[in-house]
């Protein structure tokens, strides 16, 4: 504070009745004891309205840290030293954190007199201010690269999200090809599976038709056989060389062709000769000639 409590109360004693004179010394007793509150509420009930008494209410208010009620008690006080006025009004600005308040009054005050004590006041005002503005910035600064780096986590957090997605729905289009090729594989060995099928059906059918057809007996095969066995032998007969024949058997044998060639000419005639025993031909009875 600029001032004390105590030198403003003397002055303040000369414009009291002597009623107030008990009071204002309680009021002395209770700021010394540090007993702001009760000192200040010691001065406000005095009846008299002087600047003097406001200016020692707003003391007894800012040691109480009852700033904003000490200002407007400052601000009633106008009639004492203005430049001690308004020193106390910027400290109670100061004390607020009210930095830029504080400035101009500590400005306004030194305007009206050039006091050590509040030119300390206002470059102490104008450096904490500075140093807060700077602290002020590197939080902005941090807050700003700590909601960058939110949203580059978010942005690679969706990125990320987006590239699951690209990968969940090429997983399930390669599922799907591969379902689709496994059905086509299944769908070509089933049919293919039923041609054979198909084939091997036929041909046991062919092969159970052969079976019922009824089978040649031993004793045809035999037949078929000497048969074929006969044949071989007449075929191997007609290569044998011939006999030379007689003169008799040459005149029978053109006799014969002579019929035969008869025979094909008209109605076939009655046999006229018969071979004998003896070889000689002999007419029939009963035979006509002619």
């Amino acid at each position: 504070m600029k001032k004390t409590l105590v030198l403003t109360s003397l002055f303040t004693l000369l414009h009291a009745g002597l009623t107030d004179f008990k009071t204002i010394e309680q009021a002395n007793r209770a700021y010394e004891a540090k007993e702001f509150r009760k000192s200040a509420a010691l001065l406000k009930s005095l009846e008299s309205e002087t600047p003097q008494k406001q200016y020692d209410v707003g003391n007894a208010l800012y040691k109480d840290k009852k700033y904003d009620e000490a200002i407007k008690a400052y601000e009633q006080a106008k009639g004492i030293d203005e430049a001690t006025r308004l020193h106390n009004i910027g400290n109670s600005h100061f004390r607020k954190n009210e930095l830029d308040k504080a400035i101009s009054t500590y400005e306004e005050a030194l305007k009206h007199k050039d006091d050590e004590e509040t030119r300390f006041n206002l470059e102490l005002a104008k450096k904490l201010k500075k140093q807060q503005e700077e602290q002020k910035n590197e939080q902005n600064k941090d807050k700003k690269e700590n909601q960058d780096k939110k949203e580059d986590q978010q942005k690679n957090k969706d990125q990320n999200k987006q590239d699951q997605n690209k990968q969940d729905q090429n997983k399930q289009d390669q599922q799907k090809q591969d379902k689709e090729q496994r059905n086509k594989e299944k769908q070509e060995q089933q049919d293919k599976d039923k041609k054979q099928q198909n084939n091997d059906q036929k041909n046991q059918n062919e092969k159970d038709k052969k079976q019922k057809e009824p089978s040649k007996s031993d004793e045809q095969k035999e037949k078929e056989k000497k048969a074929q066995g006969d044949e071989g032998k007449e075929g191997e007969k007609s290569q044998q060389p011939q006999p030379q024949m007689s003169k008799e058997e040459k005149q029978k044998e053109q006799e014969l062709k002579r019929l035969m060639k008869k025979t094909q000419q008209g109605k076939t005639p009655t046999m006229m000769y018969q071979m004998g025993g003896d070889n000689k031909v002999q007419r029939s009875e009963d035979v006509k000639p002619w």
